[in-house]
């Protein structure tokens, strides 16, 4: 019950807030205290970022951005990452307010898009943003929700593009997930976009529990409390993440000390079995089975399914390792669903796929989906067709699919809330090595876990595997710091836009506002605080040195290029011994008598074998010393020069691993070289050593420093040591000083690279873009020089429509693996030509990128170029899949892509024959599987 301060404070925020009251009273739940603090300052006319756990409900401050928007006229646009997120809000927000004011831009779809509210992805936004759209006036509110997408490699800059380039007097939402540098990119938006608020929430909904699967049992992960299972009370600086800091407990001491002995017996059994002798003769007919294994995917389910743990998120980080999983339920036999569930799911599935080409349902595998779905199992990752995917996320969502099991994929901003999330293993294939999950990701994938309104509590399961260590799992479980790290460069595509809008010198400061030059900016700062107290301590060192007699930083300066001098004169010396010394070896001959200046073996030798020269070790001559042992020598062993001063002839048949032939041989070298004592004959060392006297600039700076006043200060030495702390110093400063120099200014100086390839190429004339600069702003790929670059010598020019369609597939597809063909199928004719010009203008251009010091284009990759000619020459898609060893979703997605780029040759090709080519090629590719899919998403 509330007390009276309570509700006095309740009624002074409904006067204050007159929206958020309106709004509140569209739900039937209670905000949370930190959606109220955000939906408060959104209407008091600020910037908002909200970074909050995922499904905190951080999206409810979005919608209430478009509430705002209704109520006062204004138009309000909600930008998400993803195409499917977009068609999941568009469909939210239409069940809300109504289709006639919701649009839906993802450049696939157009709908309603002069609506007070359009639904799209950031890219879209960034091109209007380019273009200068219409549909941007009475622009008042962006969401932007995912922005922590901004640090991802390939896409991230886009973020940064559209909240720099934003007018200032359109109001942003951001929405991340909990970053442990929430405060800092508020500082940058702040800087970029004016005032801005920032809400942190780190609590959980649901409380998380934390388990690892050994065998068929469920063990719990933490002795005690699991700290994502902990509710706690904002601190006073309403920062709850600081209400919510680990205690200094190590939290790897509170891990379930039964998992800790599993750990330790399990590892015990797998040293002891590794040591065992592998020839087969000595393996045991029958090995023990180990005492804890992994479980088996199916087993996993029954167990969640009799624990009531279901539904469920079961991340496996590969696409085979989905369909396998898939595959292995339905031989054992596993059903999940009710009789009344599987007829639903029948019924939503006929329905959701009923526009799909009969003749390629068998290719899609949609029976073997289809018999999955209807006893509650399901896959989910990039591979599967689309429409597949959104029918997996709309019964799950309902809780008629009982266990997904999914990539990591399924994971960034799908709102598909589990009760349990299992994780196969933790490590991944990150597309050249395996490598460990951070944190982060950990966070991320468990996230999922614990649904609002219907979960109590959600539960994470870490399967065991061996080499399991349970304290490295809580460590993941609980570690909270993972900061956004900017990932924005500009490109060439991104140059020319900004130049076209606002002149070079414009586009210079513009850029010079983004999060990752902040990010620098804000490690210069800690920087120049250590050269400013390195200079206060060079004052304090000069005031040490001063000499009555004169300058004694002179005089201490004149001691170094002395000391300099002598050194480098020392080290040439030395180099010029070891030439010699190794010509010395390198005339030496079998039975030469030596003696050996240096090493474990120094002493009298007889060479058996001069050794053969190696680039990088020398000669290396095999030798006979007086202590019978044979010895391969290396330059080590030979500081100075070596001279032969005798001959011994060898037996021919000298066996040198016969010791009685070698204390023979030995014998005879001792009686000879006794004769010449134990030093030998007279040493060359002393015609080695160059007297510093053969130096006249040394001798002059000696001469110099005798005459210098200080010279003769009785406290030389003394100031002589400070002077050497002050030079030392000194050094280490200037080090500083030019990584200060190095990190100011990085994006301005990479646009300026950027801008002098564009110059060279005559994409830029000055403040303005030339005829060529024009294209290339209409062009939106990562190979987009290469492309315009083509357009502008005709490259496409000629080409049928499925040439042209396989030339612009080798600048979009990427292989997912290095194991694919380096040498694919390409089709035969104009096609081969045309990409051997491709790829030569591929090569001056990245010529081109080195002389200039940037790096932007990646390889063309021709895996897909036959696949693309196949479709648009009328394959069908059997066919078309067969021959490509495709999966049906890889291959859809890059016929889209390819559609986009084609779109947007077809627009920068301006009124010729490529672009009615270009536009055929869209015409005869968008077909099949392919137009469905586009109708869909």
């Amino acid at each position: 019950m509330s007390t009276p301060s309570e509700k006095y404070a309740s009624f002074r925020s409904d006067q204050e807030h007159p929206a958020v009251k309106e709004f509140r009273g569209l739900y039937d739940f209670a905000l949370d205290e930190f959606q109220l603090r955000a939906c408060a300052a959104l209407e008091d006319g600020h910037q908002v970022l909200v970074a909050a756990p995922t499904g905190s409900g951080k999206t409810l401050v979005g919608e209430f951005a478009v509430h705002l928007a209704l109520e006062r006229g204004q138009k309000c646009f909600y930008t998400t990452p993803i195409k499917a997120l977009s068609n999941q809000k568009y469909a939210d927000l239409v069940s809300r307010y109504g289709a006639d004011k919701v649009g839906l831009l993802t450049g696939d779809n157009s709908v309603n898009s002069e609506a007070p509210i359009v639904v799209m992805t950031t890219e879209v936004l960034r091109n209007m943003l380019y273009a200068g759209s219409r549909t941007l006036l009475g622009l008042s509110y962006v969401v932007m929700d995912e922005v922590h997408y901004l640090a991802d490699r390939s896409r991230g800059a886009v973020w940064e593009e559209v909240l720099i380039h934003l007018p200032v007097s359109v109001s942003v939402v951001s929405l991340s997930a909990t970053v442990s540098n929430a405060e800092e990119f508020g500082d940058w938006l702040e800087t970029v976009r004016g005032n801005t608020v920032v809400v942190l929430e780190e609590r959980r909904p649901v409380p998380l529990f934390q388990h690892v699967m050994v065998g068929k049992r469920l063990h719990d992960l933490f002795a005690g409390e699991a700290p994502t299972a902990r509710v706690g009370a904002p601190s006073k600086s309403g920062n709850p993440a600081k209400a919510n800091a680990p205690v200094k407990t190590d939290v790897k001491d509170l891990v379930n000390p039964q998992l800790v002995r599993i750990a330790r017996d399990d590892n015990r059994i797998f040293r002891d079995d590794s040591r065992k002798p592998r020839r087969r003769r000595d393996l045991p007919k029958s090995r023990p089975a180990r005492s804890h294994f992994t479980p088996y995917r199916s087993d996993v389910v029954e167990e969640l399914d009799a624990g009531a743990l279901l539904p469920a998120i079961f991340f496996i980080f590969s696409r085979k390792g989905c369909e396998d999983a898939v595959v292995q339920c339905l031989r054992s036999g596993l059903r999940l669903t009710k009789p009344s569930e599987r007829d639903e799911i029948k019924r939503v599935v006929a329905e959701r796929t009923a526009d799909l080409p009969d003749e390629d349902l068998g290719v899609l595998g949609y029976h073997d989906f289809a018999e999955a779905l209807s006893r509650g199992i399901a896959a989910h990752h990039a591979g599967m067709l689309a429409a597949f995917k959104e029918v997996v996320e709309e019964l799950f969502a309902r809780g008629l699919i009982k266990v997904v099991f999914a990539t990591e994929t399924l994971a960034l901003g799908i709102n598909m809330p589990a009760r349990t999330v299992v994780l196969e293993k933790l490590s991944k294939w990150n597309g050249e090595a395996h490598v460990d999950i951070t944190p982060g990701e950990y966070t991320q994938l468990t996230g999922r876990a614990g649904r609002r309104g219907i979960d109590v509590e959600g539960h994470a399961v870490v399967l065991w595997q061996p080499g399991f260590d349970p304290r490295e799992v809580a460590g993941l479980a609980s570690t909270r710091t993972y900061p956004l790290r900017s990932s924005f460069s500009p490109s060439y595509n991104m140059a020319v836009n900004l130049v076209r809008q606002v002149g070079r010198t414009r586009a210079r400061d513009m850029l010079e506002l983004s999060f990752a030059q902040f990010q620098s900016d804000q490690a210069v700062v800690g920087l120049a605080r250590q050269v400013q107290r390195n200079t206060e301590a060079l004052e304090g060192y000069k005031e040490s040195i001063e000499c009555h007699l004169g300058d004694f930083l002179e005089y201490a300066a004149l001691r170094r290029r002395i000391g300099d001098r002598e050194a480098s004169g020392s080290k040439r010396r030395k180099l010029d011994r070891r030439v010699e010394a190794q010509e010395s070896i390198e005339k030496l001959k079998t039975g030469d008598i030596i003696r050996i200046p240096a090493g474990r073996s120094a002493g009298w030798a007889l060479v058996l074998d001069p050794g053969m020269r190696s680039e990088r070790e020398g000669p290396r001559p095999t030798v006979l010393t007086l202590d019978r042992q044979v010895r391969k020598l290396s330059m080590i062993d030979f500081p100075t020069p070596v001279e032969a001063i005798g001959v011994l002839r060898i037996p021919r048949k000298f066996n040198p691993r016969n010791p009685q032939q070698r204390r023979e041989l030995a014998q005879v070298l001792r009686t000879r070289t006794d004769l010449l004592g134990e030093d030998g004959p007279p040493s060359s060392r002393g015609r080695d050593v160059v007297s510093h006297a053969d130096d006249p600039e040394l001798q002059e700076m000696r001469a110099q420093l005798r005459a210098h006043p200080c010279h003769g200060c009785s406290d030389r030495e003394d100031h002589a040591r400070w002077a050497e702390r002050y030079f030392r110093l000194d050094r280490e400063n200037r080090d500083v000083q030019r990584k200060i120099e190095q990190r100011t200014n990085t994006i301005a100086r990479q646009f300026d690279r950027v801008c002098q390839v564009l110059d060279a190429l005559h994409y830029l004339d000055g403040d303005k873009t030339t005829e060529a600069g024009d294209r290339l702003a209409r062009i939106y790929t990562e190979l987009d020089l290469v492309a315009a670059e083509c357009l502008r010598q005709g490259v496409f020019d000629d080409l049928t429509v499925p040439e042209l369609a396989a030339c612009l597939a080798a600048l979009v597809y990427e292989s997912r693996s290095k194991d694919e063909p380096t040498s694919p199928r390409l089709p035969r004719g104009d096609v081969r030509e045309a990409l051997e010009r491709m790829g030569s203008i591929w090569r001056d251009l990245s010529a081109l990128e080195r002389d200039m010091r940037v790096d932007f284009l990646r390889s063309m990759d021709l895996n897909f170029c036959w696949p693309a000619f196949r479709w648009a020459s009328g394959a069908s898609l059997a066919e078309v899949l067969y021959e490509s060893d495709l999966a049906a979703g890889d291959f859809v997605r890059w016929v889209k892509q390819l559609i986009d780029l084609t779109e947007q040759i077809a627009d920068a090709a301006g009124d010729t024959a490529l672009r009615k080519t270009a536009r055929s090629v869209v015409d005869q590719i968008r077909r099949g599987v392919i137009a469905y899919a586009s109708m869909v998403e």
